[in-house]
């Protein structure tokens, strides 16, 4: 039983942090903490969806939509929160303006799609999990597992061996600074934004995968847990989001299988306030404020 608990501890952290590895990049670099992610979650996952209902393979379905929700992010970036930049208003500001679209954005998806759960089409999802000596693991778990590290160890390299990186970085640590040394700080916005919307669409497609059920508000409540893991990792720490994902997932896991369900949801905000408590910068936050 241990042994379940710890696979399913590490898938659901891996979703998690899958999930918030966009999330914490965003905030590192655009210094915002962007609400419409939980919706690019969602509408990653319709997209496959249809995709995969019109025919196409899974594997050309997942960069599909993760390449529109990547598109969609950008647009949406450029409506609601362009005008604020461009005006330097405060932090607040853009919190409530996505606040607002994030209601909007739900609400038409729901109108549009309606709110009952849909599935991919079937053989798609229930292939036959792999037995690992007392553990099973699906091969949708075990994708989920591997995004997780790849996605995190992407990012790295993309912020730490590439231009685009440096870019990112520069901004994260001084916008104003970089634009005056001939930075095209508009152009990195929108990469991140891109980027940020087509990580949170594949993790949209994988987490929908993993449970087969797709609405407009699953993005909802996994933004809740990714807020628990980007400040619990330290905002703006990619590394940091990774470790916090499986530790918080880790936590929910055990909790369930040995406590009771019924504070499986509670335990890892707990261990979220006894951290910050002792850290208030979060595990990895000794420079959080300035990290991409």
């Amino acid at each position: 039983m241990l042994a379940q608990q710890i696979v399913n501890g590490l898938v659901a952290g891996s979703a998690y942090a899958l999930f918030a590895l966009g999330f914490t990049l965003m905030f590192g670099v655009l210094r915002i903490v962007n609400l419409t992610y939980g919706f690019y979650f969602s509408l990653g996952a319709y997209v496959a969806l249809f995709l995969t209902r019109a025919g196409l393979p899974f594997g050309l379905a997942l960069p599909a939509a993760a390449a529109a929700t990547g598109v969609v992010a950008v647009a949406l970036d450029f409506v609601f929160l362009a005008r604020l930049r461009a005006r330097e208003a405060p932090e607040l500001a853009s919190l409530m303006v996505t606040l607002g679209a994030t209601l909007l954005l739900y609400s038409a998806m729901t109108a549009l799609l309606g709110s009952e759960i849909r599935r991919f089409p079937p053989g798609l999802a229930d292939a036959a999990p792999f037995v690992i000596g007392p553990a099973t693991i699906s091969p949708a778990q075990l994708a989920i597992l591997a995004a997780a590290f790849l996605f995190a160890l992407g990012l790295i390299l993309v912020l730490r061996a590439t231009k685009t990186g440096l870019a990112m970085r520069a901004m994260a640590e001084n916008p104003e600074a970089a634009e005056l040394m001939g930075m095209d700080t508009g152009a990195v916005m929108r990469r991140v934004s891109f980027l940020c919307g087509a990580i949170a669409g594949a993790s949209g497609v994988l987490v929908g995968l993993l449970y087969n059920a797709i609405t407009p508000y699953m993005g909802e409540a996994m933004a809740l847990k990714g807020f628990a893991v980007i400040i619990l990792g330290g905002l703006g720490d990619v590394a940091g989001a990774l470790i916090a994902g499986l530790v918080i997932g880790l936590a929910e896991a055990l909790t369930a299988g040995f406590v009771s369900s019924l504070y499986k949801d509670a335990v890892g905000f707990l261990l979220l306030v006894l951290t910050l408590w002792a850290r208030p910068q979060g595990l990895f936050g000794r420079a959080a404020a300035r990290r991409a």
